[in-house]
């Protein structure tokens, strides 16, 4: 019991790891062909007895050969062909080695269905010819044909061909055999009427309307004569190619808009290479809005749209029927931009439920306009739910006229404190107006009080500052300081109610013109002007000498 108790949990599932691994080495090993030994992703066949004299093959079930990513074979004397259906199963493959054996023939569409094949190498075998068609829809990095008693004649021109058109000055050292059975170097080869093709593609003007007809046209040249066909990759368009030996057209109607873009080109092929004559289709159509969603929030606000359009399209946003004035707060912005297809958003930087409304996009270039509108909620308005979504207020915005921006320029540079767009900061700017209007009346409203609460203190109320309005006036010659005050109006005058009790302090302190502020006696005269006194009002004794008085 304690036994089977130290073998459960992760040591129990080691040990099935382990078996699961023999059973798999197991499974290979049997299905791996007599005289090569196979792994989880290769296939190397050395041995030379008793040796293979096919192609190595795993059994139906028994493994995966898709997996299969190099396969080695080497001292297989018995080995010479290679057909149609031998290597297509090993999908996967990347690296392809045949040395120092007896390969003698390659299947032309041997390796069609191997389109990740990059290195071949069939040093020292018996190959006498190969054909390019083998490898021509292939990316190989490297091919190497070193030791082969290779026939000279024109099929394996494409050979030298090849070797001359690399950048790099590291070339094989490769020889046929000619009518003398002597050894000549593949790069001196001279083969009459053995060359490489040409083509020529006369087409009009490829920019052409959505829905519109065209037609290209094509001749080639070459000895051997060459083959011509049309590459049109994967051309949606309804099309058709007639060829008559070196001239051919293609004629392509009611052009998509999907097109715009596409290589078409002309081919020529031979024994020794192929060349040919490309153009680009480009087609222009309306704009089509064929994305636009509600806001989603990142790093900023953004409202994501699609637009397709050729010639690109100019860009226009409305916010509620208005035109959005766009800004450093809200601004359009393309990220991803495909050939005839822009991917973006309406950028909003901290909006607020002033912004919440109905947003329109209008794509318009000089073959129409399309556009759609969605429902953006930022925030609820104060005091209410944020979930819940009142009815807009009816805002009248003015049409500044700001022009469309252009897919390339797509910042409005018109005056910020206009337009929808600019709330935010106008918002602003009326909160600190406010703060300033509030300060300013607080500030007066404490001097007012401050004011108001020193005159109820004082002891004779707001005639204590009378004095701010007192001049001094010149005695009369010979007379003493007198007051100007008439005893008939002396309750319109600050000294009215100038205490004589014996609490203040004595009367002849100070001479009888004197104003007593707190316990403080201050001499002054009254200036009769401050309180607008006619001189009908003054006494007739302080009339001052010479002037004359009225009836």
């Amino acid at each position: 019991m304690s036994s089977w108790t130290r073998w459960r949990g992760p040591a129990m599932a080691r040990l099935w790891g382990f078996c699961w691994l023999v059973a798999g080495f197991w499974r290979a090993a049997l299905a791996c062909p007599t005289s090569c030994k196979c792994g989880a992703s290769r296939i190397w066949c050395s041995d030379p007895s008793p040796g293979i004299m096919a192609f190595p093959r795993l059994e139906p079930h028994s493994a995966d050969p898709e997996n299969i990513t190099e396969i080695f074979i080497a001292n297989q004397k018995r080995l010479e062909i290679i057909n149609e259906d031998d290597v297509e199963a090993y999908v996967g493959l990347k690296n392809l080695t045949i040395v120092d054996s007896g390969l003698k023939f390659v299947a032309h569409k041997a390796f069609l269905k191997n389109s990740n094949l990059q290195h071949i190498n069939f040093t020292r075998n018996k190959l006498t010819s190969l054909s390019r068609k083998h490898f021509r829809h292939l990316d190989l990095s490297e091919l190497i044909l070193v030791g082969n008693p290779f026939t000279c004649s024109c099929d394996i021109m494409w050979i030298k061909a090849l070797q001359e058109s690399k950048s790099s000055p590291e070339t094989q050292d490769l020889y046929c055999l000619n009518e003398s059975s002597k050894n000549i170097p593949l790069a001196n080869l001279q083969i009459p009427n053995c060359g490489l093709p040409s083509a020529n593609l006369a087409a009009p003007n490829l920019t052409v309307e959505e829905g519109k007809s065209i037609t290209l046209s094509c001749s080639v040249a070459g000895d051997p004569v060459p083959v011509m066909y049309w590459d049109v990759g994967n051309l949606v368009s309804k099309h058709m190619n007639e060829t008559n030996n070196t001239q051919g057209s293609l004629r392509i109607t009611n052009i998509s808009s999907d097109d715009s873009g596409k290589q078409i080109s002309c081919v020529a092929e031979n024994l020794v290479g192929e060349d040919q004559d490309s153009v680009n289709l480009t087609v222009h159509f309306a704009p089509t809005i064929t994305f636009l969603e509600s806001p989603t929030s990142d790093h900023h606000w953004c409202i994501p749209f699609t637009v397709k359009g050729n010639p690109k399209p100019a860009l226009q946003w409305f916010y509620n029927g208005a035109i959005l004035n766009e800004s450093k707060y809200i601004c359009t912005k393309i990220h991803v931009t495909n050939h005839t297809e822009y991917h973006g958003c309406l950028q909003l930087d901290n909006p607020t439920h002033m912004n919440n409304g109905d947003y329109t996009l209008i794509a318009k270039n000089e073959y129409g306009k399309d556009e759609k509108q969605i429902s953006a909620h930022f925030m609820g308005w104060p005091g209410i739910d944020d979930g819940a979504n009142p009815n807009y207020p009816d805002v009248i915005y003015e049409d500044y006229g700001t022009a469309a921006n252009d897919i390339g320029d797509t910042t409005n540079r018109s005056n910020p404190s206009t337009g929808v767009a600019d709330t935010t900061g106008r918002e602003h700017l009326s909160v600190y107006a406010v703060v300033v209007i509030a300060s300013v009346v607080g500030f007066c409203l404490l001097v007012m009080l401050f004011l108001l609460k020193l005159a109820r203190h004082s002891k004779f109320g707001m005639k204590d500052f009378s004095w701010f309005g007192f001049g001094k006036v010149k005695s009369r010659q010979g007379v003493g300081p007198a007051s100007v005050i008439s005893n008939d109006d002396d309750s319109a005058s600050p000294l009215h109610h100038i205490s004589n009790g014996s609490n203040t302090p004595s009367s002849s302190e100070g001479g009888p013109d004197a104003v007593i502020i707190g316990m403080t006696k201050i001499p002054v005269i009254e200036n009769p002007q401050y309180f607008g006194i006619t001189n009908s009002q003054l006494k007739p004794d302080t009339w001052p000498r010479g002037s004359p008085k009225t009836a």
